[in-house]
């Protein structure tokens, strides 16, 4: 997925299209993203720096602290991933 890596692309997707990238990584299908799952999909996207993203996105997303992104704090992750050059519109 190349798109997402590159600050210049052209093709911006939308919040719901990231949201669905990434809950493809919900490899136990629990639901919810672990910090396991989460750094997995940065890296597939290719994002540098992955283990302390996760750990920023963690603290920035996972609103009751239980450790997941859950459906209720996916759009908060998104659009803290946006930051590094995940474009959505």
């Amino acid at each position: 997925m190349p798109w997402l890596t590159n600050k210049d692309a052209s093709i911006p997707l939308t919040k719901d299209q990231v949201e669905g990238i990434l809950k493809r990584y919900d490899t136990n299908e629990d639901g919810k993203l672990s910090k396991k799952e989460l750094k997995a999909a940065f890296k597939k996207m290719g994002l540098r720096f992955c283990g302390w993203k996760v750990g920023r996105a963690f603290l920035h997303a996972d609103i009751d602290k239980d450790g997941y992104i859950n459906k209720e704090e996916m759009s908060e992750l998104v659009k803290y991933a946006s930051k590094w050059g995940i474009k959505t519109y």
